[in-house]
């Protein structure tokens, strides 16, 4: 597998890169882990929209989601999509979700996407054997673990503090984890993971690396990776437009 950072800006664009937004490719099989706003323009410097074979949003908060809007207009008006819809997984509602996204008098979406809705679980996307569990989070949110040729490549979403997170990502090769959090008082709880508390569920799982990711544009990244270093060395950022052999 290969992991390209499309954007890793955490709760909105940053002026160094987009929102979540990742490509997962295995076997010529391209898969993007959430399509969050501003990442719809990066992606198109990494991948022709027309390649991506399936699409999984790990919840419909914005930050996560809301590029699936430009993706339709590609897909409908520059006539270079070739008119198959794209498998996108995603909570239950992300169809009405994303539809008045794109159009607020509604309408449907099912020209582009074939929407199917998940939960907790293991299933197939391509050649990637997939297991999501739910995450510590306001709204319905699922960490997924991508596996194939022997390699596994697990993904928080947002989550807090979660055991089933850590369960999740039990000696996966890497660990793609939030932490949005500064490590400061007064946070509210179930929210996101701060640097350290990435760096405790890396080092509580036994995963290879750590890739902290989804750190805001306000917040000092360098602090979060050192906070999650001081628990677990093998941790670096994830940046815009890395390339991350799993």
């Amino acid at each position: 597998m290969r992991l390209t950072v499309v954007g890793c800006s955490g709760s909105a664009p940053g002026p160094a890169s987009p929102a979540s937004c990742y490509l997962v490719e295995h076997e010529e099989f391209a898969l993007l882990l959430d399509l969050g706003n501003g990442a719809f323009g990066a992606l198109q410097g990494v991948l022709d929209p027309g390649m991506v074979d399936a699409v999984y949003l790990s919840h419909l908060h914005a930050d996560h989601c809301l590029d699936v809007a430009p993706f339709i207009v590609w897909h409908r008006y520059s006539g270079r999509s070739d008119g198959r819809t794209v498998p996108l997984y995603a909570p239950v509602g992300a169809d009405r979700r994303l539809a008045t996204a794109y159009d607020p008098d509604g309408g449907s979406i099912d020209d582009v996407f074939g929407v199917t809705a998940i939960g907790a679980g293991r299933w197939t996307i391509g050649p990637l054997a997939v297991t999501t569990v739910r995450t510590q989070h306001p709204v319905e949110c699922y960490a997924v673990r991508l596996e194939a040729g022997g390699r596994s490549l697990v993904y928080t979403g947002d989550t807090g503090p979660s055991a089933d997170v850590v369960e999740l990502a039990r000696g996966a090769d890497v660990l793609l984890a939030e932490a949005a959090h500064p490590d400061v008082p007064g946070l509210p709880d179930g929210l996101h993971l701060t640097g350290r508390q990435a760096g405790e569920h890396a080092a509580a799982a036994g995963v290879g690396r750590l890739l902290v990711t989804h750190v805001p544009a306000w917040v000092d990244a360098d602090a979060q990776l050192a906070a999650a270093r001081a628990v677990f060395p093998a941790s670096e950022l994830a940046r815009h437009a890395g390339v991350y052999d799993i």
